[in-house]
């Protein structure tokens, strides 16, 4: 912890995973370094939105600081953790769900949050994401998709739509994008969500539902690149790119109106799957002491 973090005011206190609302006003201010300001995001970059929306979430659950760990890879989200006044862990690309694991698993007690990026999670991490879903361990995963690697020279991304232009699709990407929700949830994951970044308060409220559930829990915000990724196709000034979210967006159809919804979108928003199985590491201490004992001739 900081000497700035130290010098701040008093007032967050720990609170269960239940979600107790903070009669303190959220001041985003207390949860960050000041030091390290001002912060290296470009102007109108949605991974700001993003921070504020997970910090708020963490002081509307009561989250001592002390007790916050919150890991981070490599790119523009891999960086946000470290503008965080916690205990933060800047780790090498594509690792940052493995680092997690092995520290939820010596430090059950603090609350790790992963923060991400669409290549960091889905390429080179691909593989810790899978796995981290199939064990279920009690860890919050939020991936930032910005559709591109921003930071390091703006190549194409598993994420990155078909016919987007970026350094390494000169003519037009022709992949077809992953949909990360349908990957997570495919491979166990427990809490699933996905939400944009125009919609804050929502997208405060899914992270304040994922860290409150017990087991392993994917959200991803649909964050926008501004200066990498839409200059380069065109999308707009800032506002308009944080706007257009909105005509992406799967509307919510109770059946009781029209057959189909009126306007088309791409992303279903909110929680898209909750399911409850055995956490990994509550799981894996219960075993060991099972067979411990059993190896003993004693009765656990």
């Amino acid at each position: 912890m900081t000497e700035l973090a130290l010098n701040l005011k008093d007032g967050i206190k720990t609170g269960d995973k239940a979600g107790a609302q903070s009669d303190d006003k959220f001041e985003i201010r207390d949860y960050l370094r000041l030091d390290l300001f001002p912060h290296f995001l470009c102007p109108g970059c949605g991974h700001g939105i993003a921070l504020r929306a997970l910090l708020w979430a963490v002081h509307d659950l009561d989250i001592e600081k002390d007790q916050l760990a919150v890991v981070s890879g490599i790119g523009c989200s891999g960086r946000l953790s470290a503008y965080i006044d916690a205990n933060t862990f800047h780790t090498t690309h594509g690792r940052p769900i493995a680092f997690a694991t092995g520290l939820k698993l010596a430090r059950p007690d603090l609350e790790v949050i992963v923060i991400t990026g669409d290549g960091d999670c889905l390429a080179i991490g691909g593989n810790h994401l899978i796995h981290a879903a199939r064990r279920n361990l009690n860890i919050t995963c939020v991936m930032m998709n910005n559709e591109v690697y921003g930071m390091t020279g703006g190549q194409v991304s598993p994420t990155t739509s078909l016919d987007r232009f970026t350094t390494t699709t000169p003519l037009g990407n022709q992949e077809p994008g992953f949909d990360a929700c349908a990957l997570a949830r495919g491979a166990g994951a427990t809490f699933v969500g996905r939400e944009v970044t125009l919609q804050t308060t929502a997208l405060k409220n899914l992270i304040q539902e994922g860290i409150s559930h017990d087991g392993f829990s994917f959200i991803e915000v649909i964050s926008d690149c501004t200066e990498i990724y839409g200059r380069k196709n065109e999308l707009g000034s800032s506002p308009e790119m944080v706007l257009s979210q909105k005509r992406s967006i799967l509307p919510k159809f109770d059946g009781t109106a029209v057959d189909k919804p009126f306007r088309a979108g791409n992303w279903e928003t909110g929680v898209l799957s909750r399911t409850e199985r055995p956490e990994y590491y509550q799981a894996y201490r219960d075993h060991c002491h099972k067979m411990l004992g059993d190896r003993s001739g004693t009765k656990q």
